[in-house]
């Protein structure tokens, strides 16, 4: 009784060897290999928030006009309107387009790469205007004017608040 059923274990293995070598070429094999080879070593220059991997010191009301993310900002302030200095409120959802500022964190006295997120789908929040134009720049110069309603892209261009997302180190 082994031998029979080693005989056709044998057999069954005999059989998808072969048809893996009749539908797998040497070339095909270095192909593939080249493809993952090429593929893993692109993973780390992908655009990932580096950022968020370290821990951050900060300082500061992120519901003040005056808190230091906020050196460029216009508009209602998220943290004011049911998200956080970096995150939309629920119902609404981050535009796709965002303008930059560098702003210099009093905690470390680094400055830090910042982009504003206008948060859109609901109508305007009302509470916590801040208006700080650190930096900014005219409208024929988009990313850094913070004056253009970035809602384009999302679903309705309704604008509602603002975020502040640290980006990163301005290494400059």
């Amino acid at each position: 009784m082994d031998n029979v059923f080693l005989k056709k274990l044998d057999q069954w293995v005999t059989g998808r060897t072969v048809t893996s070598a009749r539908n797998l070429s040497r070339r095909n094999f270095i192909s593939r290999l080249g493809q993952v080879l090429v593929g893993t070593a692109l993973i780390p220059v992908l655009p990932v928030a580096r950022a968020a991997n370290t821990p951050l010191s900060e300082i500061g009301d992120p519901q003040s006009c005056e808190y230091w993310r906020y050196c460029a900002i216009d508009g209602f302030l998220c943290s004011c309107c049911g998200g956080t200095a970096s995150t939309c409120p629920p119902g609404s959802e981050p535009s796709p387009v965002t303008w930059v500022g560098t702003c210099e964190n009093p905690a470390d006295g680094k400055r830090y790469i910042i982009s504003y997120n206008d948060c859109c789908g609901k109508g305007g929040c009302g509470r916590c205007f801040c208006n700080r134009n650190e930096g900014d720049k005219p409208a024929y110069y988009p990313p850094k004017n913070n004056d253009i309603n970035w809602c384009v892209g999302t679903k309705t261009n309704a604008y509602h608040c603002s975020t502040a997302v640290v980006m990163g180190v301005d290494e400059s």
